[in-house]
């Protein structure tokens, strides 16, 4: 009898294995997604190694107010999270999100005035990050390169690499059977919504592994000995740069 557990010795391209927030969908729609997404985030701590990596660098600027890029921000999750961080600890930053989908900033900025710290300032930008030409610190990136072809990845860690003066971050999952169960478990006992009880599962097949990364790296013609990778429980494979 055949497995139920798919095979994750090799990644699964998303050109082979689509999600389903991979086709158009209506506002109303991606905000059920979303907001059933940032439930599943704050359970699993999806923030975390994120803010754990970014605070030494905010220590060491001594005061200076630090440029945050988050490419593929979604609905800006991520970043809401760090402006409460940052705020708590005095801490002054310029934050800017950006994504491809313009729906998806418009639930970006619409939630942050509905739920950021008062008087937020998040920047939100709707376009292509490789176009963005202003002065950056650090480049951060959430669950996103799992949504990418590998060429796409190794083009974007060529580009942090190039465009983030202080280092870069990105914080996504691990392509292992454990997490893929859990989550898969998790998804139905707790009702999340129809799209992440399908992607999830997905995303985790679409993930990398270490060899994946330094295979990515060399393509980026990035030195591996200057980049750190992570596991952080549950399920994820963080990959960061400190210049």
């Amino acid at each position: 009898m055949p497995s139920s557990v798919p095979d994750f010795t090799s990644r699964v391209p998303p050109a082979e294995l689509p999600e389903w927030l991979d086709e158009p969908r209506s506002y109303e729609e991606l905000c059920a997604y979303m907001r059933s997404l940032e439930q599943v985030n704050t359970l699993t701590l999806s923030a975390r190694p994120t803010l754990s990596w970014l605070g030494p660098l905010v220590q060491s600027a001594k005061g200076r107010t630090l440029r945050i890029v988050d490419v593929g921000c979604g609905s800006g999750d991520m970043l809401r999270r760090i402006e409460r961080w940052a705020t708590r600890r005095g801490v002054e930053l310029k934050l800017t999100g950006i994504d491809l989908n313009a729906e998806t900033i418009a639930i970006a900025r619409d939630w942050t005035r509905k739920e950021a710290v008062k008087g937020s300032r998040i920047e939100w930008i709707a376009g292509n990050a490789f176009a963005y030409e202003e002065p950056v610190d650090i480049v951060l990136s959430a669950l996103l390169t799992h949504h990418l072809e590998e060429t796409e990845v190794v083009q974007l860690l060529a580009w942090m690499e190039e465009t983030a003066s202080l280092g870069w971050y990105v914080n996504d999952l691990v392509r292992e059977e454990t997490p893929y169960r859990l989550f898969s478990l998790a998804a139905k006992v707790l009702r999340w919504h129809k799209m992440v009880q399908h992607d999830g599962p997905v995303s985790f097949r679409r993930a990398f592994r270490e060899d994946d990364w330094l295979r990515m790296l060399s393509a980026a013609s990035i030195d591996a000995s200057v980049v750190a990778l992570h596991r952080w429980t549950p399920g994820r494979l963080c990959v960061g740069r400190v210049k």
